[in-house]
């Protein structure tokens, strides 16, 4: 029997290129990978080379039609999820004129103070301005110069031959696409950090004319807006012959990584939260309206579901703990080093070996509090300079009750998060997918049961999740789905309850854990200022 019509799923990650062959129904056949370099440079630069990621797609494609040759001449439709915040110049002719700037490249923080400067001001910002951007758009530029807002003004200032030269600024799906059709446009969600949106009316995101003309760059710069679910055209005989498919196969606009991941979780309905815990960790779900929380750093954001918002409420650092404790605490014999890479999608994981020394610890740790904050935070509290920590270890402490805290604490920090969504979402959460590489951890699926007092269902396939929300936002796209259907072809492999024996422990340690960041938050402005 012929495969069912197949979406070619594009996962576009700072780690690598990924692509996947999904139907309409979800079923994923296929998967292929290739690293791709991230180049971190002095005074706060990191990039990638948009023409590698190019090259790796048309060997990731290659693979999949040597694993699975008929599905791939199934493929019907193309459509990407990739990282965020990146930042492409091209001219012309759709050339690059550099290299991607990185979500992580923080070059451009001055030249961002400096052109939206004045007073009053809050973090070197207009406080006119800031308001400004709060109503219209639903937040505003990262002052660390983490997004296109500051990417933009950097080669304005620094590059200028290349400004002159650039007929497009790209985020990293709009590049893609670019690649793939000939065609330059930028969708709901891919411009949202270039701070120059309307976002007031879902079905209708449009540039501002105020915020354009505030932002510093030429405004002929600025590639048209389209739908997530747009198709814009069909491969490019270039990219045709680069891909190995034919001319036909039809381009669906795509999403960047957290919209994506909010389809391919299955919560496309109202309030329906999932949990992605991966390097860093989000709750997101889609809302009816457009809200900010200032105080808990919680926004609504637009997204691929139409006339929806995605709430989103973001951690700064979750399986990255995980990472460092592998990385930095482990021995060079230990045989954790050799269970392999923390979020690989192979059989035995390091969370297979986790997974066995966890539940041999009792709920609690022994005592043994972990703050998870290595980077900061980001949400309930915007804080840089909050910092990890072991509290209470004595002499009776061992490796294993280390190792459990820090499941724990990224669990209590999500706890702390969830309170703030609970107050955003209007009612309390008592449900949500898990998914994200953290997922695939047995233990500490059922430490977030425990921690959140809720029910946690996870995703069958968690490392999947942004490939196969790009293929249903494809399938949406080219008629085969709609939105509502998706939470139907949704495949949970496991649903964690709490246990009702720890509740108490973890409500004393969650009262705990409050208590620390309030009396620690001083001492980590003074040491880290």
């Amino acid at each position: 029997m012929a495969p069912a019509p197949q979406i070619l799923a594009i996962d576009l990650g700072t780690s690598g290129m990924k692509a996947a062959l999904v139907a309409a129904d979800g079923t994923i056949t296929g998967w292929a990978e290739r690293a791709v370099p991230l180049r971190v440079l002095p005074g706060g630069g990191a990039e990638q080379d948009p023409v590698e990621w190019w090259k790796a797609l048309a060997e990731v494609v290659a693979d999949l039609g040597r694993c699975h040759p008929e599905h791939l001449r199934a493929v019907t439709t193309v459509c990407a999820s990739t990282q965020g915040e990146g930042t492409i110049a091209v001219d012309a002719d759709g050339e690059p004129l550099t290299a991607c700037i990185s979500w992580l490249d923080m070059r451009g923080a001055a030249n961002l103070r400096r052109q939206f400067g004045g007073f009053p001001a809050y973090d070197g910002l207009s406080v006119r301005r800031i308001a400004r951007w709060l109503r219209l758009t639903g937040g505003m530029p990262s002052v660390a110069g983490k997004d296109p807002a500051s990417h933009m003004l950097l080669v304005r200032d620094a590059m200028p031959e290349v400004y002159e030269r650039t007929a497009s600024f790209l985020n990293v799906l709009d590049w893609i696409n670019l690649k793939l059709t000939g065609r330059t446009v930028a969708t709901v969600d891919s411009i949202f950090t270039s701070w120059v949106t309307d976002n007031r009316r879902p079905g209708n995101i449009r540039y501002s004319p105020a915020l354009v003309a505030d932002c510093g760059i030429d405004p002929g710069k600025l590639p048209p807006i389209v739908a997530c679910t747009e198709v814009i055209g069909t491969l490019s005989p270039s990219a045709a012959a680069h891909l190995g498919l034919p001319e036909s196969v039809q381009v669906v606009a795509g999403a960047i990584d957290n919209t994506a991941a909010a389809v391919g979780a299955g919560t496309t309905g109202d309030n329906q939260p999932h949990l992605y815990l991966g390097t860093s960790s989000w709750i997101a779900a889609h809302v009816p309206r457009k809200k900010t929380d200032v105080f808990a750093q919680i926004a609504a954001l637009p997204c691929a579901v139409p006339d929806r918002y995605l709430m989103t409420a973001l951690q700064a650092t979750a399986g990255a703990n995980l990472t460092w404790l592998r990385d930095k605490i482990v021995e060079y014999d230990d045989p954790l080093i050799g269970a392999g890479h923390l979020l690989s999608r192979d059989e035995g994981t390091i969370f297979d070996a986790f997974d066995q020394i966890i539940p041999t610890v009792p709920a609690g740790s022994n005592g043994v509090v972990y703050t998870p904050w290595l980077y900061g935070e980001r949400a309930p509290v915007d804080d840089p300079n909050l910092r990890a920590g072991f509290l209470n270890i004595s002499l009776d402490t061992n490796r294993s009750d280390l190792l459990r805290a820090v499941f724990e604490g990224v669990a209590l920090n999500t706890r702390w998060l969830t309170g703030a969504v609970d107050r955003f979402l209007g009612a309390p959460v008592t449900s949500m997918v898990i998914t994200g590489g953290g997922a695939q951890s047995d233990s500490w699926c059922q430490i977030f049961a425990d921690v959140l007092g809720i029910e946690i269902r996870r995703d069958a396939q968690p490392v999947a999740v942004n490939a196969r929300g790009a293929g249903w936002i494809g399938a949406v796209g080219a008629g085969m789905i709609s939105f509502a259907e998706i939470p139907g072809l949704m495949r949970n492999d496991y649903v964690f309850e709490p246990t009702a024996a720890h509740r108490a422990t973890y409500d004393e340690l969650f009262d705990v854990y409050r208590i620390l960041h309030k009396r620690l938050a001083p001492v980590y402005r003074r040491l880290n200022r």
